[in-house]
């Protein structure tokens, strides 16, 4: 399976690569007020596509932090130890007492 993850990977470097290479032209972009920047068309695609992901994650930024804030107050409280017995003795969060198996 990773020899195969490995080829999918090299094929998407090859074809991006490829991709480069074939769009060295210069390409005019136009902004506000007669301000222009000439550059590679591979590097405008590059720059336009980190700046939809930049402004994809910071979009995605409040509804994380509110999903984070749900879980936390949803979560159970931590379990509390009590006072002169060791945590080995205390019950497990997966459900009963299970003896160590031998040989693990």
């Amino acid at each position: 399976m990773r020899y195969l993850l490995g080829l999918f990977w090299a094929f998407v470097f090859f074809a991006l690569f490829a991709f480069a290479l074939n769009n060295q032209q210069l390409a005019t972009v136009r902004w506000f007020f007669g301000v222009e920047w000439r550059t590679p068309m591979v590097i405008v695609v590059l720059v336009a596509f980190a700046a939809g992901c930049a402004i994809g994650v910071a979009a995605m930024v409040p509804s994380w932090w509110r999903e984070r804030r749900v879980a936390r107050r949803h979560a159970p409280p931590p379990p509390t130890v009590a006072a002169g017995v060791p945590s080995s003795l205390m019950p497990s969060e997966f459900g009963p007492e299970h003896p160590p198996r031998e040989g693990l």
